[in-house]
């Protein structure tokens, strides 16, 4: 009986529960962060080559 109170009573693994479910939501957030940010660059450039090129199209 002694040991399922404690196990009760225990909360270190509710606090690891919720940083790993931080840990998640950072990871969620960075990768939505460059993504974005991946396309804007790519365009960026796209951009850049083709009025090196004069304008042919030839960066897609």
């Amino acid at each position: 009986m002694n040991g399922i109170a404690k196990f009760v009573h225990e909360e270190d693994g509710a606090a690891a529960v919720e940083y790993g479910l931080l840990v998640a939501l950072i990871a969620a957030v960075i990768v939505v962060v460059v993504a974005t940010l991946g396309t804007k660059v790519k365009a960026g450039f796209t951009t850049v080559c083709n009025a090196l090129k004069g304008g042919t199209g030839a960066c897609t």
